[in-house]
């Protein structure tokens, strides 16, 4: 059996062409993505950056902790509390203590995340003056990084200052944009002290400062700025690595599996010869698999090596992309081969199983067998499966929208799901081609001339390559749709609701960067105070904030929440109420929305502030669950530390509305030192509707890059593949008459007639797949709006076209380069 398959595979080597080329791709990935996984395990843990020289570093509490039944449960505090007086007055007593601070700092031609620090925690870092002296006046800083330069003076919201140094470090060049005020100055513009720098033994520190986080060693990093913004992008990077290697592996297999399947039928009369010189069924199954398995052996030592040379390459381009931290580069790691080698090895072989059977059923009889018509296209085994494809998505997708369709609106759900709907449709596809040839092609059969009647007749005759073809377009175009198309439903929904909620005319927001700590300063008090006391408006100040609630005594969850007046924030909000009003909001209360294990009006929750307090609070209001960004609602009481991040000012019955926007813009101050940003309603909006994130489209990108190019294997291949199969028939018609280029244009016909099937069969797996999410959000009762990615689907519908149109003009070998000999 093992020479027969060698000499078939060097006889037939363009048959398994397309095969090895998916499959190469598919293990080439896997080999990138486990070599990534494994680079993101070991990765090295981020060194402090900010306090590398402290010794030690005592931090407010920043985390709260809840036991339950099964353990402790933590959460980030929103609002992370200071570090008490007391406490450091009893540090005091115990060495040096340098009280650190961060703020925001807005200045023309300076960084967008540029921090202010009191100068006396420079020398932590270690940061070493390169140019210059320390700060020794109020209007004096120390810059680092090479923005600036010694003289130059800065306009900021808090007054001008000159630049009187310039400081660098030499282990971690470029970690933040500051400038270093003195100590007196830093304290007046950020009173709160988050942590402090104490010169002691770590044991006394943390007896004189019990319950708060005392950092030594790498531990220190945590006092830094977003310490887990590595781990995130990983994270991240790993469920996009993760993602495209599932739809690539999904998409190889049923290549893979289409090619042998198609293989099989071509070789019919062949097996059926094997068959009668005395071949057993076992001996012709074998030989098939062992077929595959050589393929996929040679296939996937291909893939691990075309994989080891693009993981590098693709590391690089992720970090240059700010995808990934700048430290990370791919390891000498050996078991991501070897996974990607044997799973290139099982997808071969799951691919193959179902041909090789069917192979094995060839009888001694199909050797005398001449008809092209093909039988048989739907088998008991294909019928079964799609159907329970199909029994099980429609199954799955009623629980989920009867019990939870707030699951729906996930990501890993709406990448995941269309693939039930999509195979089942691809395996049902031989049901549905020959009808919707006849109904596609009827137009083109009453024209003048048979080219309509012979597309109709060799469409739907040859059947297997018929649904061969149609499939890999169907997938892609519905990927593209499914993916595409969920993503700018739900953007589109989000973004309507927050254009029902926002009522006001303007909105006035912070400019500038957050200190990184979760307590950036927001809007001061006395800009608010200037805003309220603006004639002729309706205002509106909101702050940031979240609650935590423990929900069957073992989850810990946070839910956003704003803090606002309720007075002022129906002016200018209006809040979608299932039950309750929004009037009886008050210090005791809070509105829910249904996500809530609790959300009846009248019963009482017991809740964590953002600084971790427990309270129990009254429902007063509750909301539908929408897109999932409602949140909650509290009153600033219940938020005392949540800095004033948004106003929204409504312009008051018969007020200008210019005078009132003049007005506003005077109240935070001249550009380009503005403490705040004054937008419109449209403005606004358009500024914070959710966008496709870089992540995601590079996701998005390498899962329909690499459909799309599955899809032209598969096209090219199958094409190919059939054509040695219609040299016949196409001799017999240039016998009858027909030019060359009538045989071209039969061929381009029948390419496009099949690529347009395989594209409305992928648009309706798509409408589905997008009805049963604003189907979802109708339940959750956020505004559906089915949005169809028409330019991607119309450019992967084209490539499709071009791929199989370019295809079809090869010339079918001896057919078009021989004249037909006439009939003595």
């Amino acid at each position: 059996m093992l020479s027969i398959a060698v000499r078939g595979l060097r006889t037939r080597w363009t048959a398994f062409t397309g095969t090895f080329l998916a499959l190469s791709l598919g293990v080439a990935l896997l080999t990138v993505m486990g070599l990534a996984l494994a680079s993101s395990a070991d990765a090295p843990e981020r060194k402090p950056e900010r306090f590398a020289a402290a010794p030690v570093v005592v931090r407010g509490q920043d985390t709260l902790r809840v036991p339950t039944p099964i353990g402790e449960r933590t959460q980030k505090l929103a609002h992370p509390r200071p570090v008490p007086a007391r406490t450091i007055a009893a540090l005091r007593a115990l060495g040096r203590v340098v009280e650190d601070r961060t703020f925001p700092v807005r200045a023309p031609g300076a960084p967008g995340d540029l921090v202010g620090h009191p100068w006396s925690t420079a020398a932590f870092a270690p940061y070493d003056l390169t140019a210059g002296r320390a700060p020794s006046a109020p209007d004096e800083v120390v810059a680092t990084g090479d923005w600036t330069t010694v003289g130059q003076r800065l306009r900021t919201p808090a007054g001008p200052v000159r630049v009187v140094g310039v400081v660098g470090t030499a282990d971690t060049p470029g970690f933040e944009n500051a400038l270093f005020y003195t100590d007196a100055r830093a304290a007046r513009l950020s009173p709160r002290i988050p942590q402090v720098v104490v010169t002691a033994t770590p044991v006394a520190v943390r007896k004189a400062a019990p319950g708060l986080n005392v950092l030594t060693g790498d531990a220190r990093r945590f006092a830094d700025a977003d310490p887990d913004r590595d781990r995130e992008a990983l994270t991240a990077l790993n469920a996009l690595f993760g993602t495209a290697g599932g739809v690539a592996g999904f998409v190889s297999v049923f290549v893979v599996a289409s090619t042998f399947a198609f293989a099989v039928a071509q070789r019919r009369r062949e097996f059926g010869l094997l068959r009668t010189a005395g071949a057993t069924p076992g001996q012709i199954r074998r030989t098939v698999v062992t077929e595959a398995l050589l393929v996929g052996v040679l296939a996937s030592a291909a893939g691990c090596a075309l994989g080891g040379y693009a993981a590098p390459h693709l590391a690089s381009r992720v970090v240059a992309g700010g995808l990934a931290p700048a430290w990370f580069t791919i390891g000498d790691h050996v078991w991501p081969y070897h996974l990607a080698f044997w799973t290139g090895l099982l997808v071969a072989l799951c691919g193959v199983l179902a041909a090789s059977w069917r192979a094995g059923r060839t009888p001694p009889t199909q050797a005398l067998r001449e008809a092209s018509v093909d039988t048989g296209t739907m088998t008991r085994g294909r019928l079964l499966t799609g159907a329970a494809l199909l029994l099980t998505a429609a199954v799955t997708l009623v629980l989920a929208l009867l019990t939870d369709p707030g699951d729906l609106l996930h990501r890993k759900t709406y990448i995941s799901r269309p693939m039930l709907l999509i195979t089942a449709t691809a395996l049902l596809s031989p049901v549905l081609v020959r009808p919707s040839i006849r109904l596609l092609t009827w137009p083109a059969t009453r024209l003048p001339g048979a080219t309509g009647l012979l597309v109709r007749e060799n469409t739907t005759t040859a059947l297997r390559r018929t649904a061969a073809l149609t499939a890999p377009v169907l997938i892609t175009v519905a990927l593209t749709g499914s993916l595409l198309g969920a993503t700018a439903t739900l953007n589109e929904a989000r973004t309507k609701e927050l254009r029902a909620r926002t009522t006001a005319d303007f909105v006035v927001t912070p400019t500038g960067a957050d200190d990184g700590t979760g307590t950036g300063t927001g809007l001061t008090a006395r800009t608010v105070e200037r805003l309220r006391a603006l004639p002729g408006a309706e205002v509106s100040v909101t702050a940031r904030s979240a609650v935590y609630v423990l929900e069957d005594d073992v989850a810990l969850i946070r839910s956003e929440a704003r803090a606002a007046t309720p007075e002022d924030l129906a002016a200018t909000t209006h809040l979608p109420l299932t039950s309750g009003r929004l009037a009886d909001l008050d210090d005791d209360s809070i509105v829910v929305n249904e996500e809530w294990a609790r959300h009846t009006v009248g019963d009482h929750v017991t809740v964590r502030l953002g600084d971790g307090t427990p309270t129990t609070l009254r429902i007063a209001a509750v909301m539908p669950t929408g897109t999932g960004d409602n949140g909650v609602y509290i009153t600033p009481a219940n938020a005392p530390s949540a800095p004033v991040d948004r106003v929204d000012v409504k312009v008051a019955a018969g007020a200008d509305a210019t005078t009132v926007e003049a007005g506003l813009r005077r109240a935070v101050g001249p550009a380009p030192t503005a403490e705040a940003q004054v937008l419109t309603r449209t403005a606004w909006l358009r500024t914070v509707s959710p966008r496709t994130d870089d992540t995601t489209r590079l996701g998005f990108f390498l899962v329909l890059g690499l459909a799309l190019l599955y899809t032209g294997i598969s096209l090219v291949n199958t094409l190919l593949m059939s054509t040695s199969d219609r040299t016949g028939a196409l001799r017999s018609l240039r016998l009858t008459g027909a030019t060359r280029g009538q045989l071209l244009g039969l061929a381009v016909a029948e390419s496009l007639t099949i690529v347009t099937l395989g594209t409305l069969l992928g648009l309706l797996v798509t409408t589905v797949n997008l009805l049963t999410l604003t189907t979802a959000l109708t339940l959750l009762s956020a505004p559906p709006t089915l949005q169809l990615p028409w330019l991607p689907l119309t450019t992967t519908a084209l490539a499709c076209t071009l791929l199989a149109t370019a295809t079809s003009l090869l010339p079918p070998p001896r057919t078009n380069k021989k004249r037909p000999r006439p009939i003595n």
